[in-house]
Order: C-alpha cells, then structure tokens, then sequence
C-alpha cells in the first residue's frame, strides 16, 4: 500500500512539474533582446526620416 502511495505520488508531482514547464514562453537571451531593440530604433529612425522628407518635400512645393 505504501510503495503504491508513492508511485502515485511520484506521478502527480511529475505530471505537475512538466505541465508547468512546457507552458513557459521561450526566454530570449541578452544579445536576442539587444539586437530586436536595435532593430526597432533603426526602423522608427528611417520612419522619422521619410516623415521629415516629406515635410520637405510639401513645403518646397508650396512655394
């Protein structure tokens, strides 16, 4: 009865700790998180540019 409470155990504790584990989002590392905020700064900059050319652009045309 004893051995049989602790396969049962056993079980449910494994059962549990896997469960909780494969629900885990993937960590990203330092350099993943380094080089997606560098590509993000690099993206907003030539979006800033292309809004700044277009001033440009409409204000020379009015004139």
């Amino acid at each position: 009865m004893k051995r049989l409470l602790y396969i049962l155990l056993f079980a449910f504790i494994s059962t549990t700790a896997l469960s909780l584990t494969s629900c885990r989002e993937d960590k990203k590392d330092a350099g993943d998180k380094i080089e997606e905020a560098v590509d993000d700064t690099g993206d907003a900059i030539e979006e800033g540019a292309e809004e700044v050319e277009d001033e440009i652009d409409d204000a020379t045309d009015d004139n």
